[in-house]
């Protein structure tokens, strides 16, 4: 079925289930993956932001998104849709980038390159390196720099 032309939030060829990244010592998380293929270039999903009320910490909860390019970041919000399940891959190495419009609090999901059907969507969080509930994370991410 097709989107609503007017919709705002449309994940339609996206899926949830558990990460291929899951494992014994991670034990069990969700992962986006894509319900049809897509071409580099294609639009995978876009999306809704709601920000979180001031004075919240998004340091400490990795399931939000930093929602500026501020730093220290002190804006942070909710997002709609699959987004909230992409895992992160090391920088350049990502599958789909999302491209943020803070300013209207929406999002859009690209393709970085060709992505089969059924395969897991992993975009770079633009906070892995410095949020302090990623520090594990971005260990593992980026073991191979250390």
């Amino acid at each position: 079925m097709a989107s609503h032309p007017d919709t705002l939030i449309d994940c339609s060829k996206v899926y949830v289930k558990k990460s291929n990244f899951s494992n014994v010592e991670t034990g069990d998380f969700d992962g986006a993956f894509a319900a049809v293929a897509f071409k580099k270039g294609d639009l995978i999903e876009k999306g809704l932001m709601r920000r979180l009320p001031e004075g919240f910490d998004g340091n400490t909860c990795p399931y939000i998104f930093t929602w500026s390019t501020e730093r220290p970041n002190k804006t942070w919000a909710m997002g709609s849709g699959c987004a909230p399940y992409y895992n992160t891959d090391k920088e350049g190495q990502a599958n789909t980038k999302m491209v943020r419009f803070f300013d209207e609090d929406k999002f859009e999901i690209y393709a970085e390159r060709d992505i089969e059907k059924d395969e897991e969507l992993l975009h770079t969080y633009i906070s892995l390196k410095w949020r302090t509930c990623f520090s594990e994370l971005n260990d593992i991410v980026n073991a191979d720099e250390k």
